[in-house]
């Protein structure tokens, strides 16, 4: 099976440097891709679950931008509505009536939804809520997970990374995922100061294994969040609308207060938001929070005709359906050339790992392997699948993880 070269996008990315701090900045960078050169940086056209990069080469891609892609670049029916809403207004001085349209359709599929706020960035909508969890409470601490990812402010980082200074963080307290003693003993530590508690609906870190939640584990948070009138906000930035349209807690049976959306709900157009319940909602009003496109027309066209598609299309079980197919076709796969690949994570959004190498190694080349035949898979991330992934995908990813599984099987 052929193997892919980059020279087009090596040289976009040597200009790049010139001029781009970094190149490529951000989880785009080419950081986390090991090996560097078995990996794209630039891309040139996209279409349903394909992306062909600057050089002419085509991939599955099975990141989906990261989340964003959920019902395949171009889809036909939500590009129109798009294109026309473009023809009458984008951003201008008003709010556009899309948004009362978008806002509503989330209230009536979102269980736990009374009102809808938009914005742009899932840290946007994630910052959002602490504050009003603030604004609710009175109080000043706010509780987030060891290992949990909720964006870039420095609220989220640790206080050693670059830029970020100890008092950005004075008031926030990592707690462990799937223990509550550890929450208890936090609650017991800081009675009466916690405002808030933010986690995504189960634990999907970079670089380690997904874990998903004890049993009864949710329903224990919620309880403790009730009786101590701390606000229990879920970031669904990167599982919204991939694991249940109705939120994710109804797949573990609980509600929040607040869920945070971007990403795949509205295929890879800018918008974000914010849900929740009318008991904080008067809260919420008294924060002022705003942007310069907040109120652009398209992306909410884009998020309404999105969740309408998905919905019409049982998009949610077409991707568990698929991504436990590839599951098992891969996993079988590694059986037959002796290795281990453990799968955790939904099946939408799956982790993949080779346990036989405790470095990565094995796993990494595995995936370069994979990336350089045509199947886009990154090692230290959780891949995505959408509605747009086809039986025809997954008979050529099958081929390709073959052909990977035994050029590594040969180097090692």
């Amino acid at each position: 099976m052929k193997k892919y070269s980059y020279k087009k996008s090596n040289e976009l990315f040597e200009r790049a440097v010139e001029v781009i701090p970094n190149g490529i900045y951000g989880h785009f960078s080419p950081a986390p891709l090991v090996p560097v050169s078995a990996y794209p940086f630039y891309i040139e056209s996209a279409e349903g679950s394909h992306f062909t990069d600057v050089d002419g080469n085509e991939f599955i891609d099975y990141m989906c931008g990261y989340g964003p892609m959920v019902a395949g670049y171009k889809n036909k029916t939500i590009d129109k509505a798009v294109f026309e809403q473009y023809q009458k207004v984008d951003t201008v001085t008003g709010a556009p009536e899309v948004m009362v349209d978008l806002a509503e359709e989330m209230v009536k599929t979102i269980s736990i939804a009374d009102w809808a706020f938009f914005a742009k960035n899932g840290n946007d909508v994630t910052s959002y809520a602490l504050m009003a969890a603030r604004e609710h409470t009175q109080r000043k601490k706010i509780i987030r997970l060891k290992g949990g990812y909720h964006g870039v402010h420095p609220w989220t980082q640790s206080p050693d990374h670059p830029g970020i200074i100890f008092d950005d963080a004075k008031n926030i307290i990592l707690g462990k995922w799937n223990d509550i003693d550890d929450l208890k003993r936090i609650i017991k530590e800081h009675k009466n100061e916690i405002a808030g508690l933010i986690s995504t609906p189960y634990h999907h870190p970079i670089f380690f294994d997904n874990e998903m939640p004890h049993e009864g584990y949710w329903q224990e948070v919620e309880k403790i969040c009730r009786k101590e009138g701390i606000v229990l906000i879920i970031d669904e930035v990167r599982t919204g609308f991939r694991i249940d349209e109705r939120g994710a807690n109804e797949t573990f049976g609980f509600k929040p207060d607040l869920i945070c959306f971007s990403k795949a709900m509205a295929n890879g157009y800018p918008i974000s938001a914010l849900v929740g319940t009318n008991e904080i909602k008067s809260s919420v009003s008294k924060v002022f929070y705003t942007g310069s496109f907040w109120f652009s027309a398209v992306p909410m066209v884009a998020s309404l005709e999105t969740i309408k598609y998905l919905k019409a299309n049982k998009g949610v079980e077409k991707m568990h359906d698929y991504g436990k197919k590839m599951e098992k076709g891969l996993v079988d796969l590694a059986n037959k050339y002796g290795y281990d690949l453990k799968v955790s994570g939904h099946p939408a959004m799956p982790f993949y790992r080779i346990t036989d190498d405790p470095t990565t190694k094995l796993h990494q080349q595995w995936c370069a392997e994979c990336t350089l035949r045509g199947a886009y898979f990154t090692s230290h991330h959780n891949w995505f699948v959408s509605t747009a992934h086809s039986e025809k995908d997954l008979k050529l990813t099958l081929e390709i993880a073959d052909d990977a599984f035994n050029a590594l099987k040969k180097n090692n």
